[in-house]
């Protein structure tokens, strides 16, 4: 009866956000079985899924009310017959959902404080953002996501300071899963993404693997000079398994004056960012 419900007929427009990730995450687990779509609509629908599953996250759901809700879905995929009609009509329906999605090249997400813009255009001796949020801090701008020439991108931050002073490091510092399953969200009205950490002993720090100074390829024209951090491929993953509503930190090292200099970025949409960037992969 799940399945029946799940694949007769798509979740009505008035569904919330939880309803819509059972759906899509059923549809998904059901076309690894029957082969429904080819790759780049089975990456569109992945985006999509994470999209919902960022909606549900917003809305109040916790990890357990997802994970729950993802078992249900793939227990109801397992038990479709491939070619009945009825299954064979929703992947239709998703199949014409995503046809134009996935031939998007650039998207923006917004987020409560800063925005997330993806871009996948194909540039193969052009390094440029293809995903990047922009902050003004104290003292200086920084870009942080995403960039590269292919759709390999490695997770950078570019920080130009006022002060003219150049940092000899930068670390990136968010939450700890390990040590903390749940986020720590101070939400009472205040967007202070300081608020959105959680304490030293459940944080998780990952130190830059390399340090250049900024290009005029990846430097907005508002920025003057600036230096480039590289992190491990492994943080943005860890990044990309975030509450959207949690904050991380890049913190930057220096010989002289404060020693440590941080700027938050919000989580928001990475996770959907980055699934629509390996929509180019395929």
């Amino acid at each position: 009866m799940v399945a029946v419900g799940l694949f007769t007929a798509p979740v009505a427009a008035s569904a919330g956000p939880l309803d819509l990730y059972v759906e899509r995450t059923a549809m998904a687990a059901a076309d690894l079985r029957c082969g429904f779509f080819d790759a780049g609509l089975r990456a569109a629908l992945e985006a999509g899924r994470v999209q919902t599953r960022n909606a549900a996250l917003r809305s109040g759901a916790s990890a357990d009310d997802l994970s729950r809700a993802d078992a249900r879905a793939r227990a109801s995929a397992r038990t479709v017959v491939c070619d009945s009609e009825p299954v064979i009509a929703a992947a239709a329906h998703v199949r014409n959902a995503f046809a134009g999605f996935a031939k998007l090249r650039q998207i923006t997400y917004p987020g409560e404080t800063a925005d997330w813009r993806a871009d996948r255009t194909s540039s193969a001796d052009v390094h440029r953002w293809r995903l990047a949020q922009q902050t003004d801090f104290a003292g200086g701008q920084m870009v942080f996501g995403l960039a590269g020439r292919d759709t390999r991108p490695v997770l950078l931050a570019l920080a130009s300071f006022a002060d003219g002073q150049a940092p000899y490091g930068a670390r990136l510092v968010l939450r700890d899963s390990g040590r903390a399953g749940q986020p720590y969200l101070d939400l009472r009205g205040d967007q202070d993404l300081s608020r959105r950490l959680p304490p030293a002993g459940a944080l998780r720090t990952y130190a830059a693997e390399a340090r250049s100074k900024a290009g005029l390829d990846l430097r907005p024209e508002t920025m003057g000079a600036g230096w480039a951090f590289r992190f491990p491929a492994e943080a943005a993953q860890r990044l990309s398994t975030l509450h959207p509503r949690e904050a991380v930190a890049v913190e930057f090292l220096f010989t002289e004056g404060p020693p440590v200099r941080r700027v938050y970025v919000e989580v928001g949409d990475f996770a959907v960012g980055h699934a629509f960037l390996r929509m180019a992969a395929r």
